[in-house]
């Protein structure tokens, strides 16, 4: 709303993952619908809509949503290259979309994939079959995008995707200065104003500092992206992840796994959610030592069909390990989900009770956030009028306080569970390394004592992340294989199970709770 009302000529355009909204599942239509409707009322005029498996009848729902709100629809192909992908079917998936009601189409070239010569001959053919306006989006990472751009250009693409040079290449798109540059004074001269280009692209350059700690550590082209097929936002996306589960240098062998992956799962597009899914799949593959050890609750509902249908089969034993017997989706995804919006706006209304949370005046709005977002939204929701819960707005590097050697520590006190000689103690430490506080088992006074270390198990955190649901109480008796917590961990909910049958003696976290790779879950016996 604030930029819409900054700039009340510029049409705002969003990227719109189809019935996956914003989110990493599918929605029912309602939520689709509705949240439709209320970005194109809060100022969104252009919906890049696209589905992350290519499958079209996962994009038919927002693409008449945004028809019958006034909104530009765009259809949008999720480039991809792979044994099974060919130019009949790029063109056959654009005529369904213009078919459905598209107002324009996008080549989504989210990993830099799209050669030049390959782009030219696309786009032609798309030229012959369909009767839309074609936009192409194209990332730098690999180097091919100016090229593949203007060969493009030549081919009477219709719309670009660029970046101003001060936000541009690497993991984004070729610098707007640079395209406009190359075609001027000919037919298709922009008319940019150079000079104004320079001023944003001083304004960009301040803001990029301000934001350094967050960059990638990609400093120009990585031509291995032409065979891991990585886009540029999962490559930062997995280089932060790896440094969560302090394994920043497993990057190549990880980058490594990921075509493996996805061709076990049909060859899907590296594009969100299915570029996280796959990416943090081929993460947890080589960090537990073991491919498919663990497997996430999403790569399952790819297995399963819950995200559509893949270009390729997907693998056979794996798909009938997740799916037990029961048979795969092959409907639209969709078409099985009951009407969500009067039940998450229940759940919230009582949630806003519980924790004292102002709803805004348009409640929809908070329920939308809840949908897409139940944990990170509800916290945004209970905070949002507390500014001390929110990051510092950053600063340049040259403008941060330089930290004094003789400063004492900052102590932010964290509880561990700390077993010796069979006995668990609470020890608090904070952040700088001090031990503030041990607390012993006691014998007398009717706190907790373990049983014997040699007659207990300990299950470890594999990851780091959060507890999203502890599934098992204390005296429960499991089996092997049992699901007894489900962790979230970089953006995906992955199960842990028990690795031997037993009883559950301690629970050493709980719902909510930080855990670091290595963690004590819980002891079993």
């Amino acid at each position: 709303r604030a930029l819409k009302k900054a700039m009340p000529k510029t049409k705002q355009q969003m990227l719109f993952r189809g019935q996956n909204i914003l989110g990493y599942r599918h929605y029912a239509d309602d939520v689709v619908e509705k949240f439709v409707e209320r970005a194109h009322t809060n100022g969104i005029d252009v919906f890049r809509i696209f589905d992350a498996m290519n499958d079209v009848r996962n994009l038919q729902t927002s693409i008449k949503a945004a028809v019958r709100v006034g909104a530009h629809a765009q259809g949008t192909l999720s480039y991809t290259e792979s044994p099974v992908h060919t130019l009949d079917g790029w063109l056959t998936m654009a005529k369904q979309l213009e078919d459905m009601g598209a107002h324009s189409l996008c080549i989504k070239d989210m990993s830099g994939l799209l050669k030049p010569y390959d782009a030219a001959e696309l786009i032609s053919r798309l030229k012959e079959t369909v009767s839309l306006p074609i936009a192409l989006h194209c990332h730098a990472t690999t180097g091919l995008s100016v090229a593949t751009q203007m060969k493009a250009i030549d081919s009477d693409v219709d719309v670009i995707d660029t970046a101003i040079s001060s936000m541009s290449m690497t993991y984004g798109h070729s610098p707007t200065e640079t395209i406009a540059a190359i075609v001027e004074g000919s037919p298709r001269d922009t008319g940019l104003n150079v000079e104004k280009m320079a001023e944003v692209a001083a304004y960009f350059r301040d803001v990029r500092e301000k934001y350094a700690e967050f960059e990638g550590s990609l400093k120009g082209v990585d031509a291995r992206i032409l065979t891991a097929q990585v886009p540029g936002g999962m490559l930062t996306n997995m280089e932060n992840q790896l440094k969560e589960q302090g394994a920043a240098d497993k990057f190549d062998e990880v980058l490594t796994e990921i075509p493996k992956v996805r061709k076990d799962l049909g060859y899907i597009p590296l594009v969100t959610p299915t570029s996280q899914i796959v990416g943090t799949q081929a993460v947890l593959n080589v960090l537990t030592g073991e491919r498919y050890k663990s497997i996430t609750k999403e790569t399952s509902g790819v297995l399963k069909g819950e995200y559509g249908s893949t270009a390729a089969p997907v693998d056979a034993e794996l798909q009938a390990r997740v799916l037990d017997g029961k048979e795969v989706i092959t409907c639209r995804p969709a078409d099985l989900l009951d009407p969500e919006i009067d039940k998450l706006s229940a759940e919230l209304q009582i949630l806003a009770a519980e924790k004292n949370i102002d709803l805004a005046d348009d409640t929809i709005d908070d329920v939308l956030t809840y949908a897409l977002f139940p944990q990170i939204g509800l916290k945004f929701l209970e905070n949002r009028n507390n500014p001390a819960a929110f990051e510092p707005i950053p600063t340049k590097a040259s403008q941060k306080p330089q930290s004094s050697s003789t400063s004492a520590p900052v102590c932010t006190p964290e509880n561990y569970a700390v077993s010796v000689d069979g006995k668990v103690y609470d020890v608090v430490v904070a952040a700088g390394g001090c031990i503030e506080a041990i607390t012993h088992p006691a014998g007398d006074d009717g706190m907790k004592q373990s049983a014997s270390i040699t007659a207990e198990e300990t299950l470890n955190a594999p990851l780091a992340g959060n507890i999203f649901k502890v599934l098992v109480n204390e005296g429960d008796y499991v089996e092997a294989g049992d699901v007894v917590i489900i962790m979230e961990a970089m953006k995906m909910e992955t199960e842990i199970r028990a690795v031997s049958a037993g009883e559950i003696v301690s629970l050493f976290t709980r719902e909510g709770d930080s855990v670091a790779v290595g963690d004590a879950l819980l002891s079993f016996s």
